[in-house]
């Protein structure tokens, strides 16, 4: 696993470097996008401890005149909110039933590069990859429901912490070009983290979570941006 991360690594530094390096100036192609992102679980890992979720991101992204717009680095950073999860288990000592609801936060910053059209034409299709240093905020609370009224449950605050991970993505994509300066994007992210702790049910459990994002999102060119 560390091999094959530290490949990504080298990869998507590699066309960061190449692209920035290249672009002495900001020129076609170059943009600063906002984007919505649907972010759902895939596999057990990520299933068992969190739901679908919304979130938003930005991103830069930055051609290589000098490889015909076909490279660009990329950096950005985004925000899923993947709402609750909960454990039913029964305490051993009581016998009471037991709810573990976790409600979780999750965030990225990523840099990577594109392989795709980055020049003047209205269709751009891309795929990129990229390495991420991952955030999760926890709040898990442990709760004994009151089948009566549930107004009148137990509630305590077990944990309300942040963990910091690892990752990486895989992404595909399709730019939509408006005459260099307005652009819409969107696309499909293959995204996956790194040892991430969950305290969840009767004990912590290390987990390797992976998910799908479809994003969708507007870009607006440098050269626009220098206009205002």
């Amino acid at each position: 696993m560390r091999e094959s991360c530290g490949r990504l690594f080298r990869l998507a530094f590699l066309l960061f470097c190449c692209a920035v390096g290249g672009a002495g100036s900001l020129t076609a192609g170059g943009k600063v996008g906002i984007y919505g992102i649907r972010m759902v679980p895939y596999g057990i890992d990520a299933k068992e401890y969190s739901r679908a979720g919304w979130g938003g991101g930005i991103h830069v992204i930055v051609p290589a005149p000098t490889l015909a717009n076909i490279v660009a680095g990329v950096a950005g950073i985004e925000f899923v909110n993947l709402l609750s999860g909960t454990t039913y288990y029964q305490d051993r000592v009581t016998l009471l039933r037991v709810e573990q609801q976790t409600s979780q936060n999750y965030g990225r910053l990523y840099l990577g590069g594109q392989l795709g059209g980055h020049g003047n034409g209205f269709l751009r299709p891309h795929a990129g990859v990229n390495i991420a240093l991952v955030w999760y905020a926890f709040t898990i609370d442990v709760v004994v429901p009151n089948d009566y009224n549930r107004e009148n449950e137990i509630r305590q605050k077990l944990k309300d912490e942040s963990k910091v991970a690892f990752g990486y993505d895989f992404t595909l994509g399709l730019d939509l070009n408006f005459n260099n300066a307005i652009a819409l994007d969107g696309g499909v992210k293959y995204v996956k983290s790194f040892s991430v702790p969950q305290q969840l049910g009767e004990g912590s459990v290390t987990i390797h979570p992976q998910y799908f994002q479809i994003y969708l999102g507007i870009g607006m060119s440098f050269d626009m941006l220098s206009n205002y």
